[in-house]
């Protein structure tokens, strides 16, 4: 039997939004939001604890100086796909005032190289959805050699600040066909604060796909809920997906670690396990807009499967 790993969280300092991507070269990949939100970087090891301050760390893009890359660079997300290394991110354009035109859009870059710590990360441009909105957090995922994308987006028609959407892909940087509504904010717990559905982060697991995402203000209420459908489904079908009524993953207060949510998956070094990787907070935030306190740590956190086939994350800090 494998020995488990403890990790040492915060496995990171500092990155909200933590991607992981653990690939064939037994590397673990790790992007996140960087404060100050002008740079995407990209971190590599061979462990999860290996990815603070043993990391080798390179910044591989730069915000524009104007225009609708050059400010607020959100939550990129490494991905290789079909042979490439793609890094999937929001940014916003530098209006004085935000409104639905000036605000962020979701954009892709892309790298040949075999190693995407070096090689050139080309710009691909703005993932077009079929109307101009906000829109951030785009997630990426392969099933049956079919390429789906899911990111949170502001419907004018629905009130609230962003809704979870599903596309195929004509490639890794083009949507095709219909984009379909995946949840809007209902519960309670989805509304403190902000009406918020977003980061969106897919397992596929005994037969069905999971998507968690998290809800309400970024502060000690945001929490993760969970929609699953059956993998053999059509993912484009609204009637093939259901939505837990209660989050799945909340603040704990006896492990000081709050507002957990915006998280990734990966596998643990011996490849045995499940990981979930999510941001959170040492201390409930005291004054101000969360956003501008960059106290949002990485974790790592080994999760098991009940008797059903679900995900069962337990409580932020427990394992």
């Amino acid at each position: 039997m494998s020995k488990q790993l403890i990790y040492q969280n915060p496995i990171v300092l500092e990155r909200a939004d933590p991607w992981v991507y653990k690939h064939t070269d037994g590397y673990y990949y790790f992007t996140g939001s960087v404060p100050g939100y002008q740079t995407i970087e990209l971190r590599r090891a061979k462990s999860l604890n290996d990815l603070g301050e043993k990391a080798e760390v390179v910044t591989v893009w730069y915000a524009h100086e104007t225009g609708p890359l050059s400010e607020l660079v959100w939550a990129p997300e490494i991905h290789y796909l079909r042979g490439k290394w793609y890094i999937y991110f929001a940014a916003s354009d530098d209006a004085v005032e935000r409104n639905q035109y000036h605000h962020h859009r979701m954009f892709v870059l892309e790298n040949e190289s075999a190693n995407p710590m070096k090689g050139e990360w080309i710009e691909k441009g703005q993932i077009r959805t079929q109307y101009e909105s906000f829109s951030i957090d785009a997630t990426v995922f392969e099933l049956e050699d079919e390429l789906y994308y899911i990111w949170a987006q502001l419907d004018p028609r629905i009130p609230g600040n962003s809704n979870l959407y599903i596309s195929k892909m004509a490639n890794p940087w083009t949507l095709t066909g219909p984009q379909k509504l995946l949840t809007i904010p209902e519960y309670d717990w989805e509304k403190i604060g902000f009406l918020v559905n977003e980061a969106p982060a897919v397992i596929i697991r005994n037969g069905k796909v999971f998507v968690t995402y998290s809800a309400s203000a970024t502060d000690e209420n945001y929490a993760m809920g969970l929609l699953w459908a059956d993998a053999n489904s059509d993912l484009l079908d609204g009637y093939s997906w259901h939505k837990s009524e209660k989050p799945v993953f909340v603040s704990s207060e006896k492990n000081r670690l709050f507002g957990p949510g915006h998280n990734s998956f990966t596998r643990n070094e011996d490849d045995t396990k499940d990981v979930l990787i999510f941001h959170a907070r040492p201390e409930k935030n005291k004054e101000g807009d969360p956003l501008d306190n960059p106290n949002r740590h990485a974790n790592a956190q080994v999760f098991s499967w009940d008797e059903n086939g679900f995900p069962v994350f337990g409580e932020p800090g427990a394992g």
